[in-house]
């Protein structure tokens, strides 16, 4: 196989990836239901998308049936799931499911459990969890502007400039949108190559989050259980001339957890529900695994 089959069919696995999805209506809500709702839902998606059929196939069960859809929210064991972030990294972040390895490479005994599915989720219409989730509309504004300004941030990283997303015509941001919400790759690629390859600028930084395992009561940058890394990450480590790994990056932005540029002592870095090799470049997994909003986004499992 060559790299440029290589690169197709892990773009077509993380395009094609999904998660069965079991959910089921707060108790505390429900008169008398108490059956789940079952999905197959992309791994890239977000879960707001599905909340006019979930309000559909509960209403009739609903204590209160005048709540909107969009007052919907989602928590996993009593952890409110947030709303912008994609449906595989809120799973490869609480599941507690076992990344999958490359092929011959070695495992440990601290591995998290094993698969947790269908993922079971809980639905909520009420007691909305304001001081961590922000409030969706009925339109889906907010849903989209979280979404562009992503997309905006990354151009901006990547390039040194939002000019890309800002200069879209009208037409490509509809379709960009409607693609992401419709999960339609013929109409996501195009403008997304234009993104990713603009012409005449250099990449400049790695649009990268890491994600890391933190108590509730952990500092303002907690999101949930969670602290969020973000910091400039070039294609390059400053002074050389050898491509950036994620050995190199991860050594660079968490010295304490990544003592070793090459074997991942104390943490594991998941993507897309895989353990990434420390010896990824960096900016191969931009080109070829980012998320739709032109992020990495890295999810750490602690090994020890």
């Amino acid at each position: 196989m060559t790299t440029q089959q290589q690169s197709n069919s892990l773009q077509d696995a993380i395009w094609n990836g999904s998660i069965p999805l079991d959910i089921r209506l707060s108790p505390s809500e429900c008169r008398i239901y108490d059956q789940a709702d079952s999905y197959l839902y992309p791994r890239l998606s977000y879960l707001p998308f599905l909340l006019s059929r979930l309000h559909a196939f509960f209403a009739s069960f609903l204590i209160d049936p005048t709540v909107a859809p969009h007052e919907a929210w989602f928590s996993y064991e009593d952890v409110p799931l947030k709303w912008h972030y994609p449906l595989g990294l809120l799973y490869d972040l609480f599941s507690g499911a076992s990344p999958a390895h490359a092929e011959g490479s070695d495992r440990d005994d601290h591995s998290p459990s094993t698969e947790q599915l269908p993922w079971r989720l809980t639905l909520h219409f009420a007691d909305w969890p304001g001081d961590q989730l922000v409030q969706p509309d009925a339109e889906g504004k907010v849903l989209h502007d979280a979404f562009i300004n992503s997309v905006k941030e990354a151009d901006f990283l990547r390039n040194g400039t939002a000019k890309g997303i800002m200069s879209l015509s009208k037409d490509d941001s509809t379709q960009l949108w409607s693609a992401v919400v419709e999960h339609k790759r013929s109409a996501f690629d195009p403008i997304s190559q234009k993104l990713l390859y603009a012409q005449g600028a250099p990449l400049r930084h790695i649009p990268l989050k890491i994600y890391l395992p933190s108590s509730p009561s952990a500092s303002e940058h907690s999101v949930g259980h969670l602290r969020v890394v973000q910091s400039l990450v070039t294609p390059y480590p400053p002074g050389s001339k050898e491509p950036q790994t994620l050995g190199t990056a991860l050594h660079s932005l968490l010295p304490a957890l990544f003592p070793s540029r090459k074997t991942p002592i104390h943490a594991k870095s998941v993507l897309h529900g895989a353990v990434v090799p420390m010896s990824a470049q960096i900016e191969g997994l931009l080109r070829e695994a980012a998320y739709l909003d032109g992020w990495l986004h890295l999810g750490l499992v602690m090994t020890g």
